[in-house]
């Protein structure tokens, strides 16, 4: 069995490869959208990548993207609820409030 060595990429080639590799699959890459929601059920801050999907998943507004597949790397901020760790940010290098989430 090959022990192939694990690829060491930067933040930025994490991200190009990531959507790269949507787009090449006819996915439309959407930029990330403000770290503070607009839509009226959205909490403080955007906490996950799909939040700027909302009006979509919810049938609010139609989908503007033909075949209806996105791709995005979504700005997000954490500082409480179900997936909160405030208490580890700072004692260890992966947990941050500020996070970038890869979505497709």
């Amino acid at each position: 069995m090959s022990q192939d060595k694990p690829v060491q990429m930067t933040a930025d080639e994490l991200r190009h490869a990531w959507t790269k590799f949507f787009t090449e699959r006819a996915h439309t890459k959407v930029a990330s959208s403000s770290l503070i929601p607009t839509h009226p059920s959205a909490p403080m801050f955007t906490n996950s990548g799909m939040m700027q999907f909302v009006p979509f998943f919810l049938g609010e507004e139609p989908v503007p993207f033909n075949p209806p597949r996105a791709v995005s790397v979504q700005k997000c901020v954490r500082a409480g609820g179900k997936h909160n760790d405030l208490d580890a940010i700072g004692r260890s290098p992966r947990h941050l409030s500020f996070f970038e989430m890869l979505g497709n």
